[in-house]
């Protein structure tokens, strides 16, 4: 598309919706930004925007019409259901995210390595762009994970970007399509916004929609709706497994780390060399392993990769250890089913700070894995009270302590926790009740653990 003189408004003054306003503008846009919070809110966010020639709508929603807008680029974090956006639908403007965006403005000669899942992402992206800089390939990440598509791209003429999609940018997409996607897992989250996991699963599976027959889709065969995907995907499927020998497939044979292909087998590594912890770890390596040798690269650079690999911020992150305690920073555990990857991680004398607000998540299951796994529990925010009564139904026959916030937790933890326990933060809901993200919860925590 032509973006020279096309009226466009981006709606919500964040992180996406600044880099988008930043692409455009560079392109000749006559470019509006609206969002609903005020100006003493964006105080912040503001200065970002000056210089660049936009109008700012603080406050409130202008509204859309043929008369005013062209199209609307829209942000990842605001529901589609909006005044603006269903204006814009009411009058054939088009609507699309910020992700489609950098889709449509890309160089050439960028190719795109998409990884998507309920949990798992950003440490899989990580990975393989890890991965991909060890073999010598111009590679940058991308998406989800905290920078923008669209300000990787307009700094990027040619190379790999791992990006990481949420559910919430794959709402708008129009013709996004990663040469290379994965797959890593589909449990209810989100469903505040996506009402059903049926509907959720739908959004997910627009990874790998307007993939062709030389794309390459990696999808995880030990989950059942994930398999069944393959049978929609126009692309070459490569499956990985944690649970049997595939072959063909990404899997592991006898301790080792193989890819099996009608050309025979190819060993990667042992699984002992993971610097990784816990299955689901594993389970992120496969996935990035199959994505690395779709995309050419040899399996000694992987192997090189897998060795020094030790993991990303936020996300089964050792913040420190305290008199024999070892304190993990787990905050990127913002649903149900990730924090069950995290207590499934360890094996005694655990200590789970949990809490926040809860995204539509049903706890029982939580409840079930706590009884058999949490010696102490340590609840906060919102769904404190709701997960409270999740785990007392379950049968959980351990200490629970209600606190307010997150810096009584961890001295509430402190106290009671014994030389060779791990006190883990896995709170299993969302940051936004009491902090405006996951990253700035999991930096108090660490804060918190180095005052100790």
């Amino acid at each position: 598309m032509d973006w020279d003189g096309k009226r466009v408004l981006v709606t919500g003054i964040a992180r996406s919706g600044i880099a988008a306003a930043r692409l455009l503008v560079k392109r000749g846009a006559i470019v509006s930004i609206c969002d609903r919070k005020s100006e003493e809110q964006l105080a912040e966010q503001l200065p970002e925007l000056n210089g660049l020639g936009v109008k700012i709508y603080t406050g409130s929603y202008p509204r859309v019409s043929r008369e005013s807008f062209d199209i609307l680029v829209a942000s990842p974090g605001i529901p589609i259901d909006i005044a603006p956006y269903m204006q814009a639908r009411e009058a054939g403007i088009p609507v699309i995210g910020e992700l489609e965006l950098a889709y449509a403005v890309k160089s050439p000669g960028v190719e795109i390595l998409a990884v998507t899942g309920t949990n798992g992402k950003t440490t899989t992206v990580s990975l393989l762009h890890a991965i991909m800089s060890e073999a010598g390939r111009n590679s940058a990440v991308g998406g989800n994970i905290g920078v923008p598509l669209s300000l990787v791209v307009d700094e990027m003429n040619e190379g790999v970007i791992a990006v990481e999609v949420s559910s919430f940018q794959m709402e708008t997409i129009r013709d996004f399509r990663p040469h290379i996607c994965g797959i890593l897992n589909i449990t209810p989250d989100h469903l505040d916004r996506h009402k059903n996991l049926e509907n959720y699963t739908e959004v997910k599976s627009r990874i790998f929609k307007n993939q062709q027959a030389e794309d390459f889709a990696v999808l995880n065969f030990e989950d059942q709706t994930i398999r069944e995907f393959s049978s929609a995907c126009l692309a070459a499927v490569i499956f990985f497994s944690t649970e049997r020998v595939l072959e063909p497939g990404i899997s592991v044979h006898d301790g080792v780390i193989c890819a099996a292909d009608p050309g025979g087998i190819r060993e990667i590594c042992p699984v002992s060399d993971l610097l990784l912890r816990g299955k689901h770890n594993l389970e992120n390596a496969l996935c990035a392993i199959g994505m690395a040798l779709a995309a050419g690269v040899e399996p000694a650079a992987i192997a090189r990769t897998l060795r020094t690999f030790a993991g990303v911020r936020h996300r089964m992150e050792e913040a420190g250890t305290r008199n024999g305690v070892l304190y993990v920073n787990d905050s990127k555990a913002t649903n149900p089913d990730s924090a069950i990857k995290a207590l499934q991680s360890f094996t005694h004398g655990l200590l789970l700070i949990a809490g926040g607000r809860n995204k539509g998540s049903d706890f029982s299951v939580l409840a079930g894995h706590i009884r058999e796994n949490v010696k102490t529990l340590v609840l906060l925010g919102e769904a404190k009270n709701e997960i409270n009564q999740a785990v007392i139904q379950a049968g959980f026959s351990g200490p629970i302590m209600i606190v307010d916030d997150l810096r009584e937790a961890v001295r509430v933890a402190a106290t009671v926790a014994l030389p060779g326990d791990v006190v883990l933060l896995s709170p299993a809901c969302a940051s936004w009740d009491q902090f405006d993200n996951y990253e700035q919860r999991g930096d108090l925590f660490c804060e918190l653990v180095r005052q100790l």
